[in-house]
């Protein structure tokens, strides 16, 4: 299959035989989870149940609210002991609604929906499949936990005839994708098939980094007997894995600014939503655990670990032996595009791919230096732009010129920051300015909204002057009506039967 060209990117150190050859083993349920209700892109889950509450793996705790959001699950047995504002893995440090569970030590699963068994045609439409998904509170698993329904039904939105799966797993030192496809391609190319169907794609494209090739054999075994799914040798080069340059990367379509793929026929999904998405309809399983790559050389025994959700990083890292030597910098996610975690105490969410306990020797740190124009940060920038030239802007607080020359196309992948000679954080400035921005814009669109409100307002209040004195003019009118009107005494009225018998006679 021919691929195309992706501009810039780095190429890195890439660290994945800390863990990459250590199977995925399955972490017992810890004595407490903390389950966010908000664990996706878009507004966060409502809770459905109560304090002192019995539930079972599986049950729902958290509904969906309206737009884009998704449903919440618990990832074990016990009681919720607490519904209540904890600490989220965000760098911020912020809290979110949280409900927490005191686990029974059964893990016992609560009622789950039918399962589908049957093969292909389904006996179900894409609709139905996209509405399990959505039940299942399945969201993106490569990081960005953008509810997985809501792009099935980009169907319904737009013509849609390729479904890209982003196997390529870029980031340095996360290998849980990898060990996903080589330990469960079955279930994953079973996922794919499944959401082709929901998205009636014809062409499907499994894309995979060169740096993986026992994942590519595993996956073109798995996929041998389905002549519509291909599997692809990308390069290693990062950042390859994002859904836009991915796309570029095999099929050619370039996804505009402020777009999504779905807008040029594609959709793209990550190679464990499509193992979560048959685990949803072959076995009714909501979202409730997720493979996570623990590594670095700050933790004694790297390996891939499948974790319930809500489980502490300290329990998780406990597992994994601990700290040894304590580490400089702790990160959920990948070193790249991943934030530091504000403590162990933050829970592993759905978007936690890694947690990585990182040494000083292993951070690309330094002093911050003045530019020397060396340019390498335009020629590395996979979107294209200036970066050199934004964080200039930015620096001066030219917010509006850094957006005018595509601050906010930025894709946060870093690659600018890490190959800069004078360790400047660019990436840094494009996320504080990005944010300055989008909160500047929904003050915008508040102010706009008020003034709107207080428009109608005055509208309203000049309708309804207008209608009062219509009104009392209408009765004005009437009173002068009555006035006008001739009058008849009481006297005339008796008298009127005798002129009229007068008269007859």
């Amino acid at each position: 299959m021919k691929l195309f060209q992706v501009r810039g990117g780095v190429k890195l150190s890439y660290r994945k035989e800390l863990s990459s050859e250590n199977p995925i083993v399955r972490m017992p349920p810890p004595n407490r989870v903390s389950i966010p209700l908000q664990q996706h892109v878009g507004s966060a889950a409502e809770p459905v149940v109560q304090v002192g509450q019995l539930v079972g793996k599986g049950q729902l705790i958290g509904r969906a609210s309206r737009g884009i959001s998704a449903n919440v699950h618990a990832s074990t047995s016990g009681v919720v002991i607490a519904i209540e504002d904890r600490m989220a893995p965000h760098p911020s440090g912020l809290t979110q609604l949280t409900v927490v569970i005191e686990a029974d030590g059964q893990d016992r699963w609560a009622e789950l929906p039918e399962p589908i068994t049957a093969d292909f045609p389904l006996p179900a439409t894409p609709k139905e499949l996209s509405e399990r998904v959505a039940a299942a509170g399945i969201v993106g698993l490569g990081g960005a936990a953008f509810p997985s329904a809501v792009k099935l039904d980009m169907r319904y939105k737009h013509s849609i005839d390729t479904l890209v799966i982003n196997g390529a797993e870029c980031e340095p030192y996360i290998t849980c994708d990898d060990r996903l496809m080589r330990e469960a391609a079955n279930e994953i190319v079973d996922g794919v098939r499944i959401m082709a169907y929901a998205l009636a794609a014809e062409n499907i494209v499994i894309a995979i980094e060169g740096n993986k090739p026992k994942a590519v054999k595993a996956m073109q075994e798995a996929a041998k007997l389905d002549k519509s799914i291909r599997v692809v040798i990308v390069p290693t080069r990062f950042p390859m894995g994002s859904a836009q340059h991915l796309l570029l990367a095999v099929t050619g379509r370039e996804t505009p600014a402020d777009k999504r793929t779905a807008e040029v026929g594609a959709v793209v999904h990550n190679v464990a939503t499509a193992r979560a998405v048959s685990s949803a309809i072959r076995r009714g399983e909501p979202l409730v655990s997720r493979v996570v790559t623990v590594s670095g050389h700050g933790v004694r025994e790297p390996a891939n670990v499948d974790v319930p959700l809500g489980t502490s990083v300290e329990d998780l890292l406990t597992f994994c032996g601990g700290l040894h030597p304590v580490p400089t910098l702790l990160i959920g996610g990948g070193p790249m595009m991943g934030a530091p975690l504000p403590s162990v105490h933050a829970p592993v969410v759905k978007g936690t791919c890694g947690i990585l306990a990182l040494t000083a020797a292993e951070i690309n740190e330094g002093p911050e230096s003045p530019c020397i124009r060396c340019g390498k940060c335009v020629s590395a920038c996979p979107a294209g732009l200036v970066p050199v030239e934004m964080a200039q802007l930015i620096k001066r607080g030219d917010l509006q010129a850094a957006k005018a020359i595509g601050s906010q196309d930025c894709i946060a992948c870093g690659s600018c920051s890490f190959i800069c000679p004078s360790h400047i954080p660019l990436a840094h400035y494009f996320s504080f300015a990005n944010g300055k921005l989008n909160a500047l814009d929904r003050d915008a669109r508040r102010q706009d909204r008020i003034r709107s409100l207080v428009q109608a307002r005055n509208e309203r209040t000049v309708r309804e002057a207008e209608i009062k004195k219509a009104a009392a003019a209408a009765r004005k009118a009437a009173k002068a009506a009555v006035a006008a009107a001739p009058v008849t005494t009481t006297a005339e009225a008796a008298d009127v039967p005798t002129r009229q018998f007068e008269e007859s006679t």
